[in-house]
Protein backbone atom coordinates (compact mmCIF):
# COMPACT_ATOMS: atom_id res chain seq x y z
CA UNK A 1 0.00 0.00 0.00
CA UNK A 2 1.57 3.73 -1.12
CA UNK A 3 2.32 5.56 2.00
CA UNK A 4 0.80 8.76 1.36
CA UNK A 5 0.59 10.01 4.99
CA UNK A 6 4.21 10.70 5.07
CA UNK A 7 5.50 13.76 3.13
CA UNK A 8 8.94 14.12 1.54
CA UNK A 9 10.62 15.22 5.10
CA UNK A 10 9.03 11.69 6.72
CA UNK A 11 11.15 9.75 4.20
CA UNK A 12 14.02 11.78 4.12
CA UNK A 13 13.96 10.52 7.79
CA UNK A 14 13.04 7.14 7.01
CA UNK A 15 16.49 6.83 5.31
CA UNK A 16 18.45 8.30 7.91
CA UNK A 17 16.90 5.72 10.89
CA UNK A 18 17.12 2.78 8.02
CA UNK A 19 20.99 3.44 7.78
CA UNK A 20 21.68 4.10 11.51
CA UNK A 21 19.54 1.15 12.38
CA UNK A 22 21.65 -1.01 9.81
CA UNK A 23 24.72 0.37 10.82
CA UNK A 24 24.88 0.79 14.54
CA UNK A 25 21.82 -1.48 15.70
CA UNK A 26 21.74 -4.69 13.57
CA UNK A 27 25.66 -5.61 14.29
CA UNK A 28 24.79 -5.99 18.01
CA UNK A 29 21.34 -7.18 18.71
CA UNK A 30 22.39 -10.53 19.71
CA UNK A 31 24.47 -9.00 22.69
CA UNK A 32 21.57 -6.82 23.24
CA UNK A 33 19.56 -9.27 23.84
CA UNK A 34 21.44 -11.24 26.05
CA UNK A 35 21.86 -8.19 28.36
CA UNK A 36 18.68 -7.86 28.49
CA UNK A 37 18.93 -3.97 27.48
CA UNK A 38 20.70 -1.85 25.02
CA UNK A 39 23.63 0.22 26.12
CA UNK A 40 23.25 3.99 27.62
CA UNK A 41 25.32 5.13 24.91
CA UNK A 42 22.69 4.03 22.18
CA UNK A 43 20.59 5.94 23.57
CA UNK A 44 22.52 8.95 23.38
CA UNK A 45 23.17 8.14 19.97
CA UNK A 46 19.39 8.43 19.14
CA UNK A 47 19.78 12.07 21.22
CA UNK A 48 22.22 13.09 18.46
CA UNK A 49 19.98 11.98 15.66
CA UNK A 50 17.07 14.11 16.94
CA UNK A 51 15.27 10.98 17.38
CA UNK A 52 14.21 11.47 21.36
CA UNK A 53 13.06 14.92 20.88
CA UNK A 54 11.22 15.19 17.47
CA UNK A 55 8.16 17.14 19.00
CA UNK A 56 9.76 18.31 21.72
CA UNK A 57 10.14 22.13 21.04
CA UNK A 58 12.72 24.03 19.93
CA UNK A 59 13.21 25.65 23.31
CA UNK A 60 14.58 22.36 25.14
CA UNK A 61 16.34 21.15 22.52
CA UNK A 62 13.88 19.15 20.26
CA UNK A 63 13.00 19.29 16.91
CA UNK A 64 9.51 20.85 17.43
CA UNK A 65 7.65 18.61 14.83
CA UNK A 66 3.65 17.63 15.71
CA UNK A 67 1.88 14.48 15.15
CA UNK A 68 3.38 11.20 15.27
CA UNK A 69 4.54 10.74 11.89
CA UNK A 70 7.85 10.65 12.27
CA UNK A 71 7.41 8.28 15.61
CA UNK A 72 5.71 6.22 12.89
CA UNK A 73 8.40 6.05 10.36
CA UNK A 74 10.60 4.99 13.12
CA UNK A 75 8.53 2.23 14.12
CA UNK A 76 8.01 0.73 11.05
CA UNK A 77 11.95 0.67 10.20
CA UNK A 78 12.87 -0.52 13.66
CA UNK A 79 10.30 -3.63 12.88
CA UNK A 80 11.40 -3.92 8.97
CA UNK A 81 15.26 -4.45 10.14
CA UNK A 82 13.79 -6.52 13.14
CA UNK A 83 16.07 -5.13 15.48
CA UNK A 84 15.50 -2.84 18.65
CA UNK A 85 15.83 0.57 20.11
CA UNK A 86 15.23 -0.35 23.91
CA UNK A 87 12.88 1.29 26.27
CA UNK A 88 13.45 4.70 23.30
CA UNK A 89 10.45 4.84 21.76
CA UNK A 90 8.29 4.20 25.35
CA UNK A 91 10.80 7.01 26.54
CA UNK A 92 9.80 9.42 24.02
CA UNK A 93 6.25 8.15 23.30
CA UNK A 94 4.70 7.36 26.49
CA UNK A 95 6.28 8.74 28.86
CA UNK A 96 8.03 12.43 28.34
CA UNK A 97 4.66 13.64 27.32
CA UNK A 98 3.62 13.92 30.99
CA UNK A 99 6.54 15.90 31.27
CA UNK A 100 5.66 18.02 27.98
CA UNK A 101 1.87 18.68 28.86
CA UNK A 102 1.89 18.68 33.10
CA UNK A 103 5.44 19.54 34.24
CA UNK A 104 6.15 23.54 35.66
CA UNK A 105 8.34 25.24 32.77
CA UNK A 106 10.91 25.25 35.53
CA UNK A 107 10.59 21.24 35.80
CA UNK A 108 10.97 21.32 31.89
CA UNK A 109 14.02 22.92 31.53
CA UNK A 110 15.02 21.32 34.46
CA UNK A 111 14.33 17.66 32.87
CA UNK A 112 13.23 17.92 29.03
CA UNK A 113 16.74 18.61 27.25
CA UNK A 114 18.41 15.92 28.73
CA UNK A 115 15.26 13.70 27.90
CA UNK A 116 16.04 14.98 24.17
CA UNK A 117 19.69 13.99 24.40
CA UNK A 118 19.59 10.97 26.39
CA UNK A 119 21.25 11.95 29.23
CA UNK A 120 18.11 11.33 31.42
CA UNK A 121 15.76 8.34 29.99
CA UNK A 122 12.83 8.09 31.53
CA UNK A 123 10.40 5.28 33.25
CA UNK A 124 6.98 5.24 34.18
CA UNK A 125 5.70 3.25 37.68
CA UNK A 126 2.27 2.26 37.90
CA UNK A 127 2.06 -1.43 38.25
CA UNK A 128 2.82 -3.10 41.67
CA UNK A 129 2.99 -6.89 42.64
CA UNK A 130 -0.77 -7.05 43.68
CA UNK A 131 -2.44 -4.00 41.43
CA UNK A 132 -2.62 -4.95 37.91
CA UNK A 133 -4.73 -3.15 36.07
CA UNK A 134 -7.10 -1.51 38.44
CA UNK A 135 -4.55 1.53 39.34
CA UNK A 136 -7.34 3.27 41.75
CA UNK A 137 -5.91 0.00 44.35
CA UNK A 138 -2.14 1.27 44.09
CA UNK A 139 -0.24 1.23 47.63
CA UNK A 140 2.59 3.02 47.18
CA UNK A 141 2.30 5.83 49.46
CA UNK A 142 3.76 9.24 50.01
CA UNK A 143 3.57 11.57 53.12
CA UNK A 144 4.27 14.99 53.24
CA UNK A 145 6.97 16.23 55.36
CA UNK A 146 6.31 18.14 58.44
CA UNK A 147 7.88 21.29 57.37
CA UNK A 148 6.35 20.90 53.64
CA UNK A 149 9.28 20.48 51.84
CA UNK A 150 9.52 16.97 50.54
CA UNK A 151 7.54 13.44 50.33
CA UNK A 152 8.48 10.54 52.41
CA UNK A 153 7.58 7.62 49.42
CA UNK A 154 7.34 3.99 50.38
CA UNK A 155 6.19 0.88 48.53
CA UNK A 156 6.59 -1.39 45.52
CA UNK A 157 6.16 -1.52 41.66
CA UNK A 158 6.84 -4.48 38.90
CA UNK A 159 7.18 -4.59 35.37
CA UNK A 160 8.45 -1.27 35.02
CA UNK A 161 10.01 -0.70 31.74
CA UNK A 162 13.11 0.66 31.63
CA UNK A 163 13.37 0.00 35.10
CA UNK A 164 17.35 -0.91 35.09
CA UNK A 165 18.59 1.98 33.40
CA UNK A 166 16.34 5.27 33.74
CA UNK A 167 17.31 8.11 35.66
CA UNK A 168 13.98 9.54 36.24
CA UNK A 169 10.64 7.31 37.39
CA UNK A 170 7.37 8.66 37.21
CA UNK A 171 6.09 7.77 40.35
CA UNK A 172 2.03 6.91 40.81
CA UNK A 173 1.24 7.30 44.13
CA UNK A 174 -0.93 7.83 47.40
CA UNK A 175 -1.11 10.66 48.91
CA UNK A 176 -3.89 10.94 50.52
CA UNK A 177 -6.73 8.53 51.24
CA UNK A 178 -9.37 7.92 48.44
CA UNK A 179 -13.20 9.27 49.31
CA UNK A 180 -15.37 6.37 49.36
CA UNK A 181 -17.79 7.82 46.24
CA UNK A 182 -14.12 8.08 43.95
CA UNK A 183 -11.27 5.57 44.31
CA UNK A 184 -9.38 7.58 41.87
CA UNK A 185 -8.89 10.38 43.87
CA UNK A 186 -5.75 11.11 46.51
CA UNK A 187 -3.45 9.70 43.35
CA UNK A 188 -0.44 12.20 42.41
CA UNK A 189 2.61 11.60 40.35
CA UNK A 190 5.84 12.02 42.16
CA UNK A 191 9.28 12.24 39.63
CA UNK A 192 12.03 10.47 41.70
CA UNK A 193 15.70 10.65 40.72
CA UNK A 194 16.71 6.97 40.88
CA UNK A 195 19.95 8.31 42.42
CA UNK A 196 18.01 8.97 45.74
CA UNK A 197 18.64 6.77 48.75
CA UNK A 198 16.07 4.27 49.78
CA UNK A 199 15.57 3.24 45.64
CA UNK A 200 16.49 0.34 44.55
CA UNK A 201 15.80 -1.86 41.25
CA UNK A 202 14.62 -5.51 42.35
CA UNK A 203 15.07 -8.35 39.65
CA UNK A 204 15.27 -7.57 35.57
CA UNK A 205 12.28 -10.08 34.75
CA UNK A 206 12.45 -12.52 32.08
CA UNK A 207 9.82 -12.06 29.31
CA UNK A 208 8.70 -14.66 26.68
CA UNK A 209 9.57 -11.08 24.08
CA UNK A 210 11.15 -7.68 23.92
CA UNK A 211 14.37 -8.99 25.64
CA UNK A 212 16.09 -6.06 25.17
CA UNK A 213 13.67 -3.63 26.58
CA UNK A 214 14.62 -4.00 30.21
CA UNK A 215 11.68 -4.87 32.75
CA UNK A 216 11.86 -4.75 36.41
CA UNK A 217 10.72 -4.71 40.16
CA UNK A 218 11.28 -1.36 41.72
CA UNK A 219 10.89 -0.63 45.37
CA UNK A 220 10.83 2.96 47.47
CA UNK A 221 11.78 2.96 51.00
CA UNK A 222 11.63 6.31 52.55
CA UNK A 223 12.69 8.02 49.75
CA UNK A 224 12.96 11.86 50.02
CA UNK A 225 10.82 13.93 47.26
CA UNK A 226 11.66 17.42 46.95
CA UNK A 227 7.82 18.91 46.53
CA UNK A 228 8.82 20.53 43.03
CA UNK A 229 9.29 16.74 41.65
CA UNK A 230 5.15 17.01 42.01
CA UNK A 231 3.91 16.79 38.75
CA UNK A 232 0.17 18.52 38.20
CA UNK A 233 -1.55 18.53 41.09
CA UNK A 234 -1.73 16.44 44.33
CA UNK A 235 -4.48 13.93 43.93
CA UNK A 236 -5.26 14.28 40.39
CA UNK A 237 -3.08 11.45 39.08
CA UNK A 238 -5.59 10.02 37.30
CA UNK A 239 -6.16 13.88 34.76
CA UNK A 240 -2.74 12.82 33.89
CA UNK A 241 -2.88 9.31 33.04
CA UNK A 242 -6.11 9.82 30.96
CA UNK A 243 -5.22 12.70 28.91
CA UNK A 244 -2.44 10.54 26.66
CA UNK A 245 -4.49 7.82 26.47
CA UNK A 246 -5.39 8.25 22.89
CA UNK A 247 -1.92 9.18 21.88
CA UNK A 248 -0.86 6.06 23.89
CA UNK A 249 -3.39 3.57 22.07
CA UNK A 250 -2.35 5.12 18.89
CA UNK A 251 1.57 4.17 19.51
CA UNK A 252 0.91 0.60 20.43
CA UNK A 253 -1.73 0.47 17.03
CA UNK A 254 1.27 1.72 14.89
CA UNK A 255 3.85 -0.39 16.31
CA UNK A 256 1.76 -3.36 16.42
CA UNK A 257 0.97 -2.61 12.57
CA UNK A 258 4.87 -2.16 11.61
CA UNK A 259 5.60 -5.34 13.59
CA UNK A 260 2.90 -7.50 11.55
CA UNK A 261 3.78 -6.01 8.03
CA UNK A 262 7.40 -7.03 8.96
CA UNK A 263 6.47 -10.92 10.39
CA UNK A 264 4.51 -11.67 6.94
CA UNK A 265 7.39 -9.95 4.92
CA UNK A 266 9.57 -12.58 7.34
CA UNK A 267 7.97 -15.19 6.73
CA UNK A 268 7.11 -14.88 3.20
CA UNK A 269 10.76 -14.62 2.37
CA UNK A 270 11.24 -17.95 4.15
CA UNK A 271 8.75 -19.88 2.55
CA UNK A 272 10.79 -18.56 -1.30
CA UNK A 273 13.71 -20.05 0.21
CA UNK A 274 12.79 -23.11 1.92
CA UNK A 275 12.51 -26.39 0.10
CA UNK A 276 10.40 -29.53 0.95
CA UNK A 277 9.83 -32.07 -1.46
CA UNK A 278 11.81 -30.16 -4.18
CA UNK A 279 9.86 -27.20 -4.47
CA UNK A 280 9.46 -23.88 -2.45
CA UNK A 281 7.39 -23.84 0.78
CA UNK A 282 6.02 -20.94 -1.06
CA UNK A 283 4.77 -22.60 -4.10
CA UNK A 284 1.82 -25.03 -2.04
CA UNK A 285 -1.34 -23.89 -2.53
CA UNK A 286 -1.99 -23.73 1.27
CA UNK A 287 1.36 -21.10 2.00
CA UNK A 288 -0.50 -18.76 -0.61
CA UNK A 289 -3.79 -19.07 1.06
CA UNK A 290 -2.54 -18.47 4.56
CA UNK A 291 0.13 -15.61 3.26
CA UNK A 292 -2.77 -14.09 1.19
CA UNK A 293 -5.08 -13.85 4.53
CA UNK A 294 -2.33 -12.27 6.86
CA UNK A 295 -1.60 -9.89 4.17
CA UNK A 296 -4.74 -8.96 3.89
CA UNK A 297 -5.09 -8.48 7.68
CA UNK A 298 -1.78 -6.25 7.75
CA UNK A 299 -3.29 -4.15 5.09
CA UNK A 300 -6.67 -3.17 7.26
CA UNK A 301 -4.49 -2.98 10.29
CA UNK A 302 -1.88 -0.51 8.19
CA UNK A 303 -5.22 1.52 7.02
CA UNK A 304 -6.72 1.75 10.67
CA UNK A 305 -3.58 2.87 12.06
CA UNK A 306 -2.68 5.70 9.63
CA UNK A 307 -6.66 6.81 9.99
CA UNK A 308 -5.76 7.06 13.52
CA UNK A 309 -2.14 8.77 12.75
CA UNK A 310 -4.12 11.14 10.50
CA UNK A 311 -6.62 11.85 12.53
CA UNK A 312 -4.13 12.94 15.33
CA UNK A 313 -2.31 15.03 13.25
CA UNK A 314 -5.70 17.33 12.98
CA UNK A 315 -6.28 17.01 16.61
CA UNK A 316 -9.56 14.67 16.59
CA UNK A 317 -8.20 11.21 17.65
CA UNK A 318 -10.87 10.48 20.35
CA UNK A 319 -10.52 7.39 22.69
CA UNK A 320 -12.81 5.47 21.29
CA UNK A 321 -11.16 5.27 17.88
CA UNK A 322 -7.51 5.20 18.72
CA UNK A 323 -8.92 2.40 21.33
CA UNK A 324 -10.57 0.52 18.16
CA UNK A 325 -6.95 1.00 16.25
CA UNK A 326 -5.31 -0.33 19.23
CA UNK A 327 -7.31 -3.16 19.55
CA UNK A 328 -7.52 -4.46 16.06
CA UNK A 329 -3.65 -4.04 15.37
Amino acid sequence: MPRTVFNEEHEAFREMVRDFLTKEAAPHLQDWLAAKAVPRDFYRRLGELGILGIEVPEEYGGGAQSGHHFGAVLAEEVARAGVTVGTAMTHTNIILPYLLHFATEEQKRRWVPGCVSGDLMLAIAMTEPGTGSDLAGIQTSAKLSEDGTHYVLNGAKTFITGGTQCDLVLVVCRTSPAPAENRRKGLSILVVDTASAGFAVGRSLHKIGLHASDTAELSFSDVKVPVENLLGEEGEAFTCLTANLPRERLVIAVQAAAAADAAVRFAREYTQDRQVFGKTVSSFQNTKFVLAECATEVEAARLLAYEALERDARGELTADYAAMAKLFC
